[in-house]
């Protein structure tokens, strides 16, 4: 039976299609690892391929219901002398608001992390009481007919408004840089990345810069969803205060790509060191 989780994550994990294998990613993926090493009970809400074996590299972490698919939703990068090209090769079953346990709906943190479009947008209005957070990247995902990616708009502004705090970075947005702009007069709060040069944080429409601490990059994969869950998952520590989430994100964001994987993950000891940075 479902108990009510202190940090809910709506959305699917990925297989992503390497050289060496099929490996479990997507934001929820790190973003499990990062919510359970804040001390918090962390739910999950997903869709996989029944008896996908990738579950097992989240449910140490959380409670997980999965709805049945035919396929997991998988990813695969081929890199060209012109960049990186993406390709979508299955995607499971949509999640709507239907489909939340009604335990999990009592949740008092909510990260809504679409990886390809997989999230009906009614679910923003889902989690009246919640602190509401949205990663942006998979809200900006289509693919043609080989599943070759493309950017596309989400013309949802009142999901965003009903969400209340955004998180994307600026690469997510190079093809549509105006909806910056756009979504800093709809979010409570918005967040841009901007990788090593920080990012800028705007609430109620003004921006702030934040920096970043400079480490050296090993592999940024994940480092967004490190940031944007440890960003949730602090505020109930720092009495909801969010420019001192803002910093722990950051700290935490820039430890994680010193690693590779889903290892980029923090550990409970530098959760604990980032709040001591923070309170010092």
């Amino acid at each position: 039976m479902t108990t009510p989780p202190d940090f809910l994550l709506v959305g699917h994990i990925t297989a992503d299609l390497t050289p060496n294998g099929r490996i479990a990613g997507g934001t929820v993926s790190y973003a499990v690892r990062t919510a359970a090493a804040f001390g918090l009970k962390v739910a999950v809400l997903t869709s996989t391929a029944v008896d996908e074996p990738l579950l097992a590299e989240i449910t140490p972490f959380a409670e997980v219901v999965s709805l049945p698919a035919d396929q997991t939703t998988t990813y695969e990068n081929i890199y060209t002398p012109s960049g990186r090209v993406q390709y979508v090769r299955g995607v499971a079953a949509p999640i709507t608001a239907a489909d939340i346990p009604d335990a999990f709906k009592k949740a008092r943190l909510v990260h809504f992390a679409p990886i390809a479009g997989e999230l009906d947008p009614r679910v923003a209005f889902e989690f009246p009481d919640a602190w509401k957070l949205l990663t942006l990247q998979g809200w900006l995902r289509r693919w043609d007919a080989d599943g070759r990616v493309h950017f596309r708009r989400f013309d949802h502004p009142e999901a965003i408004q009903a969400i209340g705090t955004v998180v994307f970075s600026e690469e997510d947005i190079v093809e549509a840089p105006d909806i910056e702009e756009e979504y800093r007069h709809l979010a409570d709060h918005l967040v841009v990345t901007r990788a090593e040069r920080g990012g800028t944080y705007y609430q109620g429409g003004v921006p702030q810069s934040y920096d970043t601490p400079h480490v050296t990059l090993v592999n940024q994969t994940g480092a967004g969803d490190v940031f944007a869950s440890a960003l949730l998952a602090s505020l109930p520590a720092l009495n909801y205060d969010f420019k001192r989430a803002l910093k722990v994100a950051a700290y935490l964001g820039a430890l994680s790509v010193t690693r590779v994987g889903l290892s980029s993950a923090p550990t409970p000891e530098e959760v604990q060191g980032a709040f001591m940075q923070v309170r010092a």
